[in-house]
């Protein structure tokens, strides 16, 4: 099984990096904005992230695809990206939330009260254990019918695959060369009695490539 960052180790690494995080913007803008184009943001009024980091992608979501009322919870193990997050967020206080958590996947959250739960480049620094953890707590999360967005490195083909092979060499060697994140394939974690899948694609932005999955969670 392939060593991930614990979680110790991935809050050191984040709280150091602190807003260099968005300069992964080049690669991670277009599948963001994918996410965006299939997930219906327009219809959401309770919206979830995991691994809000700096709360760029958060206040995109709130400033110009989200409902003017819709509300959102974001949460991170960084205490330094839970405060560039707030930062970030501050226009949209009144109905933005960001919360620092110690890393568990568990949150203390009422069931089936989310339109939305996200996971931007964050499942793949999960262990497979943690990564099948959240998905068992997002579909709690969601109200039936509600939207799982997952965006996150995975393999490719061709060119983008070479790319994800030398990624994923990288991550076996020193995974906080890459961040501890490492290509993986969500959309086989998920089992076809919980979660219909909505759209999936692979979007590669030079030669990195990414899935972008939305999933409607089935009572």
């Amino acid at each position: 099984m392939r060593d991930t960052l614990s979680r110790a180790q991935a809050k050191a690494f984040y709280d150091r990096i602190g807003r260099r995080q968005d300069t992964q913007a080049f690669y991670e803008r277009p599948a963001q904005e994918a996410l965006i184009a299939h997930s219906a943001f327009a219809k959401a009024h309770r919206v979830f992230e995991l691994g809000c980091g700096t709360g760029r992608f958060a206040a995109r979501l709130l400033r110009d695809v989200c409902p003017p009322r819709a509300d959102y919870t974001g949460v991170d193990l960084s205490p330094t990206m839970v405060g560039l997050a707030r930062e970030a967020l501050a226009p949209f206080a009144h109905r933005a939330e960001v919360v620092c958590t110690d890393g568990r996947l568990r949150f203390d959250r009422p069931a089936a009260t989310y339109d939305r739960v996200v996971a931007a480049y964050v499942l793949d620094l999960l262990s497979d254990a943690d990564i099948d953890t959240f998905l068992d707590e997002a579909h709690r999360l969601l109200a039936p019918g509600g939207r799982l967005c997952v965006a996150g490195l995975t393999w490719g083909r061709g060119l983008s695959r070479l790319g994800a092979i030398l990624w994923d060499t990288v991550h076996a060697w020193a995974p906080t060369w890459v961040g501890g994140c490492r290509p993986i394939r969500v959309q086989r974690r998920l089992a076809p009695a919980r979660w219909h899948v909505h759209h999936v694609e692979t979007v590669t932005a030079f030669g990195i490539p990414s899935e972008v999955l939305i999933a409607d969670a089935i009572a």
